[in-house]
C-alpha cells in the first residue's frame, strides 16, 4: 500500500478569495488512474496552507515523521514570486534532493508553457518517504502526475524492500 498526503500551498485560496485546485486535481488522478486499484495506492490526509515556510516545513515533517506517509505532493508555491516558499521549505526538510524529478518535471511542462523556465519544481527524500513539488495549476499537474507516477511506485517499492 502507497500512502499519500497532499499538502496544497496558496494563500489565495487559504482566505478563500478562490476555491483550491490542487487537492482536487491529485485527488482526481488517483481516482482515475487507480480506482480499480485501492489496495495499492490511498489518499491518507490533504490539506491547504497559506504559503508560509514555517508552515510548510511543519506539514511535510508531520506527513512523513507522525504519519509515515509514503508520498507527499505539493501543490503551488513553487514559481518565482518572493511568497512562493514550498521549494524553500522542502530545501530545509528534505535529506536528499531527487533532481531528475525536477528536471524532468520542468521539461514536460515546457512543451505547455514557456514559463515553465521558471518554475522551482523538486523532489528530494525524507527519511523513507518522497516529496514532490508540483504547480498549483489543474493543467501542470495533470501534464506532470501522469509522466512520473511510475517512478513514484518505483521509489516507494525500493524504499520498503530495504
Amino acid at each position: 500500500m502507497i500512502t499519500i498526503g497532499i499538502i496544497s500551498i496558496s494563500d489565495r485560496a487559504s482566505e478563500k478569495i478562490y476555491e483550491d485546485q490542487g487537492i482536487p486535481s491529485v485527488i482526481n488522478f488517483f481516482d482515475k488512474n487507480f480506482s480499480s486499484d485501492l489496495n495499492k495506492i490511498s489518499i491518507k490526509k490533504s490539506i491547504l496552507i497559506p504559503d508560509n515556510l514555517d508552515l510548510i516545513k511543519e506539514k511535510i515533517i508531520e506527513y512523513v515523521d507522525e504519519h509515515k506517509l509514503n508520498v507527499i505532493i505539493t501543490t503551488g508555491g513553487t514559481g518565482p514570486s518572493k511568497k512562493d516558499l514550498t521549494p524553500n521549505a522542502t530545501r530545509e526538510v528534505i535529506e536528499e534532493e531527487l533532481p531528475g524529478f525536477g528536471e524532468y518535471m520542468r521539461s514536460e511542462s515546457l512543451k505547455y508553457s514557456k514559463n515553465a523556465i521558471l518554475s522551482r519544481q523538486l523532489a528530494g527524500i525524507r527519511k523513507d518517504s518522497i516529496v514532490l513539488n508540483l504547480p498549483g495549476s489543474p493543467n501542470s499537474i495533470g501534464e506532470i502526475l501522469p509522466n512520473i507516477i511510475d517512478q513514484i511506485v518505483h521509489f516507494v517499492e525500493e524504499r520498503n524492500r530495504d
